[in-house]
Protein backbone atom coordinates (compact mmCIF):
# COMPACT_ATOMS: atom_id res chain seq x y z
CA UNK A 1 0.00 0.00 0.00
CA UNK A 2 2.84 2.39 0.81
CA UNK A 3 5.14 1.29 -2.02
CA UNK A 4 6.13 4.82 -3.07
CA UNK A 5 6.60 5.93 0.53
CA UNK A 6 8.81 2.90 1.21
CA UNK A 7 10.99 3.72 -1.77
CA UNK A 8 11.36 7.32 -0.67
CA UNK A 9 12.05 6.31 2.94
CA UNK A 10 14.77 3.94 1.66
CA UNK A 11 16.46 6.84 -0.11
CA UNK A 12 15.93 9.06 2.94
CA UNK A 13 17.77 6.50 5.08
CA UNK A 14 20.71 6.60 2.68
CA UNK A 15 20.65 10.42 2.74
CA UNK A 16 20.77 10.41 6.55
CA UNK A 17 23.66 7.90 6.58
CA UNK A 18 25.56 10.12 4.14
CA UNK A 19 24.85 13.11 6.39
CA UNK A 20 26.14 11.17 9.39
CA UNK A 21 29.37 10.29 7.57
CA UNK A 22 29.85 13.88 6.41
CA UNK A 23 29.38 15.38 9.89
CA UNK A 24 31.65 12.73 11.39
CA UNK A 25 34.36 13.65 8.86
CA UNK A 26 33.73 17.35 9.48
CA UNK A 27 34.27 16.80 13.21
CA UNK A 28 37.61 15.16 12.47
CA UNK A 29 38.68 18.17 10.40
CA UNK A 30 37.52 20.77 12.92
CA UNK A 31 40.23 22.70 14.66
CA UNK A 32 38.52 23.38 17.98
CA UNK A 33 36.89 21.08 20.48
CA UNK A 34 33.67 23.12 20.34
CA UNK A 35 33.40 22.70 16.59
CA UNK A 36 34.16 18.99 16.85
CA UNK A 37 31.40 18.60 19.43
CA UNK A 38 28.93 20.56 17.30
CA UNK A 39 29.53 18.34 14.27
CA UNK A 40 29.43 15.15 16.34
CA UNK A 41 26.07 16.27 17.73
CA UNK A 42 24.84 16.75 14.16
CA UNK A 43 26.17 13.30 13.22
CA UNK A 44 24.28 11.79 16.15
CA UNK A 45 21.13 13.65 15.09
CA UNK A 46 21.43 12.04 11.65
CA UNK A 47 21.74 8.60 13.29
CA UNK A 48 18.54 9.24 15.26
CA UNK A 49 16.78 10.11 12.01
CA UNK A 50 18.19 6.94 10.40
CA UNK A 51 17.02 4.72 13.24
CA UNK A 52 13.58 6.26 13.20
CA UNK A 53 13.24 5.93 9.42
CA UNK A 54 14.32 2.28 9.58
CA UNK A 55 11.62 1.55 12.18
CA UNK A 56 9.06 3.38 10.09
CA UNK A 57 10.11 1.48 6.96
CA UNK A 58 9.79 -1.86 8.77
CA UNK A 59 6.37 -0.98 10.17
CA UNK A 60 5.03 0.13 6.78
CA UNK A 61 6.57 -2.81 4.92
CA UNK A 62 4.95 -5.22 7.38
CA UNK A 63 1.59 -3.70 6.50
CA UNK A 64 1.32 -1.73 9.70
CA UNK A 65 -0.70 1.42 9.92
CA UNK A 66 1.02 4.52 11.23
CA UNK A 67 -0.58 7.80 12.20
CA UNK A 68 1.27 11.09 11.93
CA UNK A 69 0.71 11.58 15.68
CA UNK A 70 2.80 8.44 16.25
CA UNK A 71 5.53 9.90 14.09
CA UNK A 72 5.53 13.19 15.96
CA UNK A 73 5.51 11.48 19.36
CA UNK A 74 8.24 9.02 18.37
CA UNK A 75 10.90 10.67 20.49
CA UNK A 76 12.68 12.24 17.54
CA UNK A 77 12.20 15.92 17.93
CA UNK A 78 13.22 18.87 15.87
CA UNK A 79 16.26 20.14 17.75
CA UNK A 80 16.12 23.55 19.31
CA UNK A 81 18.51 26.07 17.81
CA UNK A 82 20.25 26.13 21.20
CA UNK A 83 21.23 22.44 21.08
CA UNK A 84 24.51 23.24 19.33
CA UNK A 85 27.11 25.43 21.01
CA UNK A 86 28.03 27.49 17.97
CA UNK A 87 29.76 30.02 20.23
CA UNK A 88 32.55 27.44 20.60
CA UNK A 89 33.24 27.31 16.87
CA UNK A 90 36.82 28.35 16.16
CA UNK A 91 36.59 31.61 14.25
CA UNK A 92 40.35 31.68 13.72
CA UNK A 93 40.01 28.93 11.13
CA UNK A 94 36.96 30.39 9.46
CA UNK A 95 37.90 29.30 5.93
CA UNK A 96 37.67 25.57 6.66
CA UNK A 97 34.63 26.03 8.88
CA UNK A 98 32.88 28.10 6.19
CA UNK A 99 33.56 25.38 3.63
CA UNK A 100 32.10 22.73 5.92
CA UNK A 101 29.03 24.83 6.69
CA UNK A 102 28.61 25.68 2.99
CA UNK A 103 28.57 21.99 2.07
CA UNK A 104 26.26 21.21 4.98
CA UNK A 105 23.85 23.94 3.85
CA UNK A 106 23.75 22.45 0.35
CA UNK A 107 23.11 18.98 1.77
CA UNK A 108 20.19 20.29 3.81
CA UNK A 109 18.78 22.18 0.81
CA UNK A 110 19.04 19.02 -1.27
CA UNK A 111 17.24 17.05 1.44
CA UNK A 112 14.47 19.64 1.60
CA UNK A 113 14.07 19.49 -2.18
CA UNK A 114 14.05 15.68 -2.05
CA UNK A 115 11.29 15.62 0.57
CA UNK A 116 9.30 18.36 -1.21
CA UNK A 117 9.37 16.28 -4.37
CA UNK A 118 8.43 13.17 -2.39
CA UNK A 119 5.52 15.01 -0.81
CA UNK A 120 4.20 16.03 -4.22
CA UNK A 121 4.35 12.41 -5.39
CA UNK A 122 2.87 10.89 -2.25
CA UNK A 123 -0.64 9.58 -2.62
CA UNK A 124 -1.42 8.99 1.04
CA UNK A 125 -2.07 11.56 3.74
CA UNK A 126 0.47 9.75 5.89
CA UNK A 127 3.11 10.18 3.20
CA UNK A 128 2.41 13.88 2.84
CA UNK A 129 2.43 14.40 6.63
CA UNK A 130 5.61 12.36 7.01
CA UNK A 131 7.42 14.37 4.37
CA UNK A 132 6.26 17.62 5.98
CA UNK A 133 7.87 16.46 9.21
CA UNK A 134 11.11 15.52 7.47
CA UNK A 135 11.17 18.91 5.74
CA UNK A 136 10.89 20.55 9.18
CA UNK A 137 13.83 18.51 10.48
CA UNK A 138 16.02 19.60 7.59
CA UNK A 139 14.92 23.25 7.72
CA UNK A 140 16.03 23.55 11.34
CA UNK A 141 19.52 22.37 10.40
CA UNK A 142 19.60 24.62 7.35
CA UNK A 143 18.68 27.66 9.43
CA UNK A 144 21.36 26.85 12.00
CA UNK A 145 24.01 26.39 9.32
CA UNK A 146 23.00 29.56 7.49
CA UNK A 147 23.22 31.62 10.67
CA UNK A 148 26.64 30.23 11.58
CA UNK A 149 27.90 30.61 8.02
CA UNK A 150 26.91 34.28 8.02
CA UNK A 151 28.76 34.86 11.31
CA UNK A 152 31.89 33.15 10.02
CA UNK A 153 31.65 34.99 6.71
CA UNK A 154 31.56 38.37 8.44
CA UNK A 155 34.56 37.43 10.59
CA UNK A 156 36.42 36.18 7.52
CA UNK A 157 35.65 39.36 5.59
CA UNK A 158 36.95 41.44 8.49
CA UNK A 159 40.15 39.35 8.66
CA UNK A 160 40.66 39.82 4.91
CA UNK A 161 40.25 43.57 5.21
CA UNK A 162 36.99 43.64 3.28
CA UNK A 163 35.36 45.85 5.93
CA UNK A 164 33.28 47.89 5.92
CA UNK A 165 30.75 45.42 4.55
Amino acid sequence: MYKEELSIISQAILNEVEGYEFYKLASQQASSQGTKEAFLELANEELKHTDYLKKLWKNLSDGGEVEIEEIISSGIEIPSPEIYRWDKVDKLNATLEMSIFGIAMQMEKNSIDFYQDAKEKAKSKLGKDLFDLLIKWERVHLEQFSNQYDLLKNDWWAEQGFAPF
